[in-house]
């Protein structure tokens, strides 16, 4: 797997990445008034609204929340509208990052992630700039504690989903992006328990970075785009092996 998801899987296990809540809300709200814009406020004919609403649930958001978030995107409630976004751009070392992002304001968002990159010894691309170097999937997380290996695979397998995946707490699986939600919906009339479903960005190639201090001007940038409350996912190809900064494990 590529280095940005290693260290996404050890600051997540380690406790580093502190979210605020109000913060995280934030990100989910704006996911679920994209997906009720696109699909609809029904949930039960909308895949990716179903899979929002879930992801809002497991994170402990009021129902209040989820509702508002949903009129807006149906235009039940007056407000500015929200765009998606994906802008691309490089770190340090020609490392390559993709940034999905969603606002009421494009310039805005624009000028912000400019200024992010800039700051970091970065610089943001044009559209295509870096696209290219990466695949969309799906991806679905299960926990290992919940269903076997064996098991997970044969449904996987027949599901239609592409590829599986261990680490030390989960099961990842990787989809064509038209049939993750699809996938995702046989899991869960089989019993099978989903820790998230999303769409995602996966690198062709990763760029190996073995300096510490480059290390840390990547992953620096890559806190400071996750700080950005416009953003919703960032994506990147460094592989950066998890023992080389052992203050931040």
């Amino acid at each position: 797997m590529a280095g940005h998801s290693k260290w996404s899987k050890v600051k997540r296990l380690k406790g580093a990445l502190d979210v605020k809540r109000g913060k995280l809300f934030s990100k989910i709200s704006k996911e679920i008034t994209i997906a009720a814009k696109l699909g609809g406020g029904n949930p039960s004919s909308n895949p990716r609204l179903r899979a929002a609403i879930q992801t809002a649930k497991s994170q402990s958001m009021p129902n209040d929340n989820i509702e508002r978030a949903i009129k807006k995107g149906t235009g039940e409630l007056t407000a500015a509208t929200v765009e998606e976004i994906l802008y691309e751009g490089y770190a340090p070392g020609g490392v390559a990052f993709l940034v999905e992002a969603a606002t009421d304001n494009k310039n805005r968002t624009a000028a912000d992630l400019r200024a992010i990159f800039s700051r970091q010894e970065g610089n943001l691309g044009g559209p295509g700039s870096v696209s290219y170097l990466f695949h969309r999937k799906g991806q679905i997380l299960v926990s290992k504690s919940d269903i076997s290996e064996t098991k997970l695979f044969e449904t996987a397998l027949e599901a239609g989903a592409e590829e599986l995946l261990s680490d030390e707490s989960f099961f990842t699986l990787y989809t064509l992006p038209e049939q993750l939600y699809a996938v995702a919906e046989v899991l869960r009339q089989t019993k099978i328990s989903i820790e998230s479903q999303k769409l995602t960005y996966l690198p062709q190639n990763t760029v190996y970075i073995n300096d510490e201090h480059l290390a840390l001007r990547i992953l620096n940038l890559y806190d400071a785009l996750e700080d950005c409350d416009d953003v919703l996912s960032i994506h990147s190809n460094f592989d950066i092996p998890e023992g080389l900064l052992p203050e931040h494990t």
